[in-house]
């Protein structure tokens, strides 16, 4: 891979589309309608809306016994009925997605960051629109509070997370971006209130935050990488609740700016993968070439600082490939299971890999969890020169610039859901399904931003929820 910016445009005017009513919602998280079956949501934050180029959509494709398909699906502006704002050149709304059921109707609803949205006299301040889920799918919304003292062009919104981090039952959300990472507290009102709202304004700027119960006690922890000086890879914290305060805890020799948290060794206690997807430079002497994971196990404290986590990357034995200049290996990261066994297998986009002489047409790499912790026995890759997968492998289509797993069709294996923020310049997303054996291509599904009606330039798939 060269460096690059992958340049986000995308664009859409349709309106929402619903899905038949269930008739009982199942509490299921990420199921919007309430049938039972786990929905997909996915970022194009580059969208076009009318003449607003950036202004930016969220699509959903709902889960079902069949594929996903672009007949089953709704999309979403802030031109959409109900939902708050006017869709604005450069507002990067759908940049970043969380998902919980936020006012407790046992539908799940979406947090959507715009970290470029303006406000007021204030450019590029960003915010946060919650879009309700109901028996009818999506419609309506609301914007969380919003601090009173961003700067402009700060990123507000950039991260976005949702679990219950005290321990009450109810969903609660953290936002990041510049220095005023904020926690909302539920449930929350149909207009957005939360019971509460602070600002954590100790960890310097923080742009992205990853959610996940490390501590097997039913409250999530909150984990947030930030920039420090001297050390360009960054450092991680978490807090954890103690059932009256938050205790947070620094990961000293942790490294990486994406995550997720899944129980890899089956032991009840979440997992924190991180990825680090930079080159060793500069003042960066941490890393590998091309990129590298780590795995820092959970426990009833959470992971112990002094742990040696496990590390991966492309020269690891059994890991296909091979660690190159700018491959960004570990760039997206996802946890899930794929085959049924009772351990979290973790998805890895390398959106920079080279596919033969074709640069920046991206891969993913699968890891298998175990009894013993993360495994590179059985790993496999894909691109979408892969036999059965759709597409073909082209110069910057970022194959693996988003990675999701998530069990859509209900056979309780973790399907995988890709996305290819460069394909065709405007971006689409492919859906392999799981199985006991693992991840097969029968089946396998692609959608571009045009099959979703999305307009204008390109990266959807920029972002997929978690």
């Amino acid at each position: 891979m060269r460096n690059r910016t992958l340049l986000l445009a995308v664009a859409l005017t349709t309106g929402l589309l619903t899905t038949p009513a269930a008739a009982a919602p199942s509490r299921l998280s990420g199921d919007f309608n309430g049938d039972g079956y786990r929905d997909v949501v996915i970022g194009a934050a580059g969208t076009t809306v009318g003449s607003a180029q950036l202004a930016g959509a969220v699509v959903v494709l709902y889960g079902s016994s069949s594929p996903v398909s672009a007949a089953r699906k709704t999309v979403i502006t802030q031109n959409s009925a109900g939902v708050p704002g006017t869709a604005e050149s450069y507002d990067s709304f759908g940049s970043s997605l969380a998902v919980g059921d936020l006012d407790g109707d046992g539908y799940a609803d979406i947090v959507v960051g715009s970290p470029n949205e303006s406000i007021g006299d204030r450019d590029g301040v960003g915010s946060a629109t919650v879009l309700w889920g109901g028996k009818s799918g999506l419609s309506g919304g609301a914007t969380l509070p919003q601090p009173s003292t961003l700067a402009e062009w700060g990123g507000f919104a950039s991260g976005a997370a949702t679990g219950d981090f005290d321990g009450d039952g109810r969903t609660d959300v953290t936002l990041s971006g510049q220095d005023r990472t904020r926690l909302y507290t539920g449930p929350f009102t149909r207009t957005g209130t939360p019971a509460s709202h602070t600002t954590i304004g100790e960890l310097g700027s923080a742009y992205n935050v990853i959610a996940g119960d490390l501590t097997g006690d039913g409250a999530a922890e909150r984990l947030y990488p930030f920039g420090v000086d001297g050390d360009e890879g960054g450092a991680v914290s978490y807090f954890r609740w103690t059932g009256t305060r938050y205790v947070r805890t620094t990961l000293p020799s942790a490294d990486g700016f994406q995550g997720s948290v899944g129980d890899i060794n089956g032991d009840g206690y979440g997992d924190l993968v991180l990825g680090d997807h930079e080159d060793p430079h500069g003042v960066k002497t941490v890393g590998h070439k091309g990129g590298q994971i780590y795995v820092w196990y959970g426990s009833a404290t959470g992971p112990d600082p002094s742990q040696a986590p496990t590390v991966v990357n492309q020269d690891t034995p059994g890991v296909p490939g091979a660690g190159e200049d700018s491959d960004i290996f570990g760039s997206a990261i996802s946890t899930g299971d794929i085959n049924g066994d009772g351990y979290a297998d973790v998805a890895v986009g390398t959106s920079g890999e080279d596919v033969g002489r074709t640069q920046d047409a991206g891969g993913v790499t699968i890891l298998l969890g175990s009894a013993s912790g993360l495994t590179t026995e059985g790993a496999k890759a894909y691109t979408q020169d892969t036999a059965g997968v759709p597409g073909t492998a082209e110069t910057s289509d970022a194959f693996g610039q988003s990675v999701r797993l998530a069990d859509l069709d209900k056979n309780g294996k973790a399907d995988l859901v890709v996305g290819s923020g460069g394909e065709n310049g405007y971006g689409a997303v492919t859906v392999l399904r799981g199985s006991a054996t693992g991840l097969t291509t029968t089946g396998a599904t692609s959608l571009t931003a045009r099959d979703v009606s999305l307009k204008g330039g390109a990266s959807f798939g920029w972002a997929i929820a978690q």
